[in-house]
């Protein structure tokens, strides 16, 4: 079967679809890097762990994509996903918390790469407040929704405790905040019209030792 070759899906697209699209858009980049123009569904899925017929299953919810007889092409796939996926554009983002993994993720130069600028860092504390880390500007929490008004935010990344994570969720959905990223062990309650992801890196690391843990169960069977 040709690249791309399979009907369309219909529907809703499963979370899991667009997950894998990103992962799919970061190994098309790392093949660009190293100087191929053309990759296959085969090629892609072996790169990943999954199948080339998921691979193509995955990108035929949104169209047909190959070439018979080359695959896909990596610069016109990457533009495909990043129109999919809505970052083919520029998007602002806010951050709420500049304690040290806040601080950490300031300078991630990843983010700009894949179209996220963060444009402001808010905070409480009177030590940080006015200050810049990483070129980002950090201003009082009360400034916020002039803040968000003034550069266009639409994003928000909550680098809080726990404690007050609702409270800071709740005040970038009043300033008009569309989509949050939380970094906050806790899980909040959110209108239906926010989107959000959960960033638990504890739940990271013990989905990570069971895999570890049966995998040496399974060796000593």
């Amino acid at each position: 079967m040709s690249e791309g070759s399979e009907k369309t899906n219909e529907g809703p697209v499963p979370k899991a679809v667009v997950s894998r699209l990103s992962l799919y858009l970061r190994e098309l980049q790392h093949l660009i890097r190293a100087g191929s123009q053309t990759t296959s569904s085969n090629q892609l899925g072996s790169l990943l762990g999954f199948t080339d017929a998921q691979v193509r299953k995955d990108l035929a919810y949104f169209g047909h994509f190959g070439y018979p007889g080359i695959g896909y092409k990596c610069p016109e796939l990457i533009q495909a996903i990043r129109k999919i996926l809505g970052t083919d554009q520029t998007w602002n983002v806010a951050m709420v918390g500049t304690g040290n993994l806040g601080h950490a993720l300031l300078g991630y130069k990843g983010f700009r790469s894949q179209n996220f600028e963060i444009v402001a860092a808010f905070d409480i504390d009177p030590n940080v407040v006015g200050q810049t880390i990483q070129d980002v500007p950090v201003f009082h929490l009360d400034d916020l929704p002039k803040i968000v008004s003034e550069r266009h935010v639409k994003l928000g990344m909550i680098m809080v405790p726990s404690p007050v994570a609702q409270q800071v969720a709740d005040q970038l959905v009043a300033a008009g905040i569309e989509g949050i990223v939380n970094f906050a062990p806790v899980t909040l309650a959110l209108p239906p019209e926010v989107s959000l992801v959960g960033v638990d890196l504890a739940i990271e690391l013990e989905q990570l030792c069971f895999n570890v843990a049966n995998r040496k169960a399974k060796a000593a069977e």
